[in-house]
Formats: C-alpha cells, sequence, structure tokens
C-alpha cells in the first residue's frame, strides 16, 4: 500500500466507526504503541472533519513478555498509559497498525480496564494478516493481508518513518 491507499483506507475506516456508531458523540481512541498512536490520530483527524467535533485520543504503551519470548512471566506487563480524559460509558476505538495474534490487542485490553470502565470497546486495525491465537477481531479492518508465519507486514508512518506505506516481505 502506498501512502494515497493508506489514506483512502484511514477514511473508510473513519466513516465505518460514525456509521456504527451513530456518530462521533459517545467515542473515543486509543491508539497502542507505536504505529497505532499515528493511526488513531489521523482517524480523529478524519472524524473531525467530516463531523465537525473533536473526538477524545489517547494512547496505551504495553510492554508484555510472552511464553515464546521469555520465561519471566505470561501476563502482559502494562506500562504508562496517556489518557488525559475519562473512559467511563465512552466507546473506545482501540487502534493499531496490524493485527496478528492477538496478544497485543488482548494486553492492551487489560490496560483499558484498569483506567476504567468502557461502555464498549471497538478494535481497528490498519492490517489484519491472521494467524490467530486469541479470539480477538477488528470491528474495523483496512486491508486482510492472508502471510505464511515467515513473512512479515512493515507498516511505515511518520513520525517513526519518512514515508507512508504498507510492504510485506519474506523474513
Amino acid at each position: 500500500m502506498d501512502d494515497v491507499t493508506v489514506s483512502r483506507t484511514l477514511k473508510r475506516i473513519s466513516h465505518e466507526i460514525l456509521e456504527k456508531n451513530n456518530g462521533a458523540e459517545n467515542i473515543c481512541i486509543i491508539g497502542i504503541q507505536r504505529r497505532g498512536i499515528p493511526l488513531a490520530k489521523i482517524i480523529a483527524d478524519n472524524i473531525e472533519k467530516i463531523e465537525e467535533k473533536k473526538v477524545p485520543v489517547g494512547s496505551i504503551d504495553i510492554t508484555f513478555y510472552r511464553d515464546d519470548l521469555t520465561n519471566r512471566s505470561r501476563d502482559p506487563i502494562m506500562q504508562e498509559a496517556s489518557i488525559p480524559f475519562s473512559i467511563e460509558n465512552k466507546v473506545v476505538i482501540l487502534v493499531d497498525d496490524v493485527v496478528y495474534t492477538g496478544r497485543t490487542a488482548r494486553a492492551a485490553i487489560d490496560g483499558l480496564m484498569q483506567q476504567g470502565r468502557p461502555a464498549a470497546i471497538q478494535f481497528a486495525a490498519l492490517i489484519d494478516r491472521g494467524h490467530r491465537e486469541l479470539p480477538i477481531r477488528g470491528d474495523y479492518v483496512g486491508k486482510n493481508v492472508p502471510t505464511s508465519k515467515n513473512e512479515r507486514i512493515a507498516v511505515r508512518i511518520p513520525p517513526y518513518d519518512e514515508t507512508t506505506s504498507v510492504e510485506l516481505y519474506d523474513i
């Protein structure tokens, strides 16, 4: 995906969020560290342009030890969240760049629940590459890209990268 395709995809996701939630009145958007944060901000900006209503945006930084990476812990260790507003009774749109096993989304949900009790949590991902290990699915998915376990998806987006793109490559 090039920058134009990524932009068009994020605009479509923004419209889908508004349609499913009957507007922007009760939603907030939380990006998962790293690349979910700029994607969340873009979606919020798109919604503001469409609805002429500013949507609260925050971020959650999750660090977790997976059983296939270390024996130190099986549970995620939640780091600092930057959510400068209440999520109580709000519809939280959790945003990430790629959904793969579902473990990152699960850890982020655990972190959100420590911040309050939302009315609902919906999940948006730019790319769904399959290979789920947990029963997590995207409510809003930009593109489904079936991959092998020997392939990787690289989402490039400022401020972390100089360009905006999505690339599939072999490892």
